[in-house]
């Protein structure tokens, strides 16, 4: 899986390239410079050479970058204008000598409000390209106010194709989130490694397109233990997943959902049929007595047990068949109160994997160190951000405080402490979905950019979530690989099946997913 780093891992890869003598800081400038105008050149193509570009350099190395894009554009026939902020002396080496080659040629304006108002007069805005090269991957702070009255004249006056060095000024690389005010951008060139910060919150919406460009740094290989990963291809393991080995069905894995009440088994339903399509040997649901005519009359793959209380669950329990649990979705508070206890303590050598969600999150919500003291390594939490918030409340406090300051705190970040604090997986859904153990090791996945899956908001389509994870650890992959399939596989029906989803479609689109994951493994179209 492609790594995501931190502002902090890129410089300290760069200056590994720097110290071990692959490339020099000027070299590795220079290609980036390079890949930009490249990259400008490939997206507005020749027809319009010759096109106004308005560069804004900053006061450190993406600065230099800026300059060395407007030195490639100016010999590609470009008008080129370059507007720069800080004092040239102060700017470091690499980027003041490419600074100095653009100026043996064309001139360096002050960067201020008026003078972009006045680049923009009188002319057609659309035909004006503005590249940021203001701050990149060093931002730590708000723009200054003289530096957001610029961005307000040009989201005001400005409406021809931007373009973003590295990122977006203004966005927390670490974090997706805005400093106080950012320049959107179109397209956004960034080098080697796609950064955190292009895939959480904003930074989606900030970056328009994110291309990742070549610059000759090499990869270290194995990531480090902190490095995320981003979940963008299928997860290898699908490929298998659909080749069942020969066997019989309690090989297969045997998954226990449990039901709410009369009226409330949809949900435990649409989890029940993710699991079983997802390859789980069999799947009950377990239903107290009031709601048993409902659920037979709706379920013809699925088998069924009657379980009230403590005592029938012990009893439905004493099956050691059954190897992993879903608790939650449409179970109510009280019935998840009553009975995950039963489920979860004592947990043993031989704890069952169980995921742990909707109600039987919220459940615990006033006590949830309660609910931290029964959990064990085999647990997956499945959390939306409301259900977050009611477990991990000082958690969800620093999320929400304004991001003053970089690196701010991210989905990340608060995932990973959740997961330490819970001693388990967990999942925290959204449209970018960190995936947390409670070592500290995160994946990432995010419906965003090629991978945008607008449909799956939609009622239930949590519950078949929960339970396609469920029907994966039935079948003996452990909670991370489970929960990281799941996530991808989950959005990919929703990619497949497009506009009109809602919940029920979603299992019925893993069979097709499935197989052609399948023929990719085998290297077949």
């Amino acid at each position: 899986m492609p790594e995501l780093l931190t502002a902090a891992e890129m410089r300290d890869r760069e200056q590994a390239c720097i110290r071990a003598g692959t490339a020099t800081g000027r070299d590795l400038m220079a290609r980036a410079g390079q890949a930009v105008a490249d990259a400008i050149a490939a997206r507005w193509p020749a027809e319009n050479a010759g096109a106004r570009v308005i560069i804004l350099c900053g006061p450190g190395n993406n600065g230099g970058d800026g300059y060395v894009v407007a030195t490639r554009l100016k010999r590609a026939g470009h008008d080129v204008a370059v507007l720069a902020m800080g004092d040239a002396d102060r700017l470091p080496a690499d980027a003041a000598y490419f600074r100095g080659l653009w100026e043996k040629a064309s001139d360096v304006h002050p960067l201020e409000a008026d003078r972009i108002e006045a680049l923009l007069a009188g002319g057609d805005s659309e035909a004006v390209e503005i590249v940021d090269a203001l701050f990149g991957t060093g931002l730590t702070r708000p723009v200054s106010p003289g530096l957001a009255r610029v961005f307000d004249v040009l989201d005001r006056r400005h409406h021809g194709p931007r373009i973003a060095v590295d990122a977006p000024s203004g966005l927390c690389l670490d974090s997706g989130r805005v400093l106080g005010h950012a320049l959107r951008a179109d397209l956004t060139v960034t080098f080697q490694w796609a950064k955190i910060g292009h895939y959480l919150d904003q930074g989606p919406a900030m970056s328009g397109q994110v291309q990742i460009a070549d610059i000759g740094i090499p990869d270290p290989g194995q990531g480090d233990h902190e490095t995320v990963r981003l979940l963008s291809d299928p997860p290898v393991a699908l490929a298998a997943l659909g080749k069942v080995a020969a066997g019989h069905k309690y090989s297969h894995g045997h998954a226990l959902v449990m039901t709410g009440g009369f009226g409330r088994t949809g949900a435990a339903r649409l989890a029940g049929r993710a699991a079983l399509r997802c390859g789980a040997g069999l799947v009950t649901l377990g239903v107290p007595h009031e709601a048993a005519p409902e659920t037979a009359a709706q379920i013809t793959a699925m088998m069924m047990r009657q379980i009230d209380d403590q005592g029938a669950l012990a009893g439905v329990l004493s099956d050691g068949r059954i190897n992993a649990i879903c608790l939650g979705p449409g179970l109510g508070r009280d019935r998840a109160r009553d009975l995950l206890p039963g489920i979860l303590t004592p947990p043993g050598e031989n704890a069952r994997a169980t995921v742990i969600d909707a109600d039987a999150l919220t459940a615990f919500d006033d006590a949830p160190e309660q609910l931290f003291g029964m959990l064990h390594p085999a647990c997956i939490l499945t959390p939306h951000w409301g259900e977050f918030r009611r477990l991990f409340p000082d958690i969800a406090d620093r999320l929400d405080a304004p991001a003053a300051t970089g690196p701010a705190c991210s989905r990340i970040d608060a995932v990973r402490a959740a997961a330490a604090r819970a001693g388990c997986v967990v999942l925290l859904k959204g449209a970018d979905t960190p995936i947390a153990d409670p070592a500290g090791r995160v994946s990432l996945h995010a419906a965003h950019y090629g991978r945008a899956a607008p449909w799956l908001a939609t009622a239930g389509s949590g519950d078949v979530l929960a339970g396609i994870i469920t029907g994966l650890m039935a079948r003996g992959f452990e909670p991370v690989g489970a929960a990281e399939m799941a996530v991808w596989l989950h959005v990919e029906c929703a990619r497949v099946f497009g506009p009109g989803l809602i919940a029920e479609d979603l299992p019925e689109m893993i069979p097709r997913i499935l197989r052609r994951a399948e023929n990719v493994g085998a290297g077949q179209v």
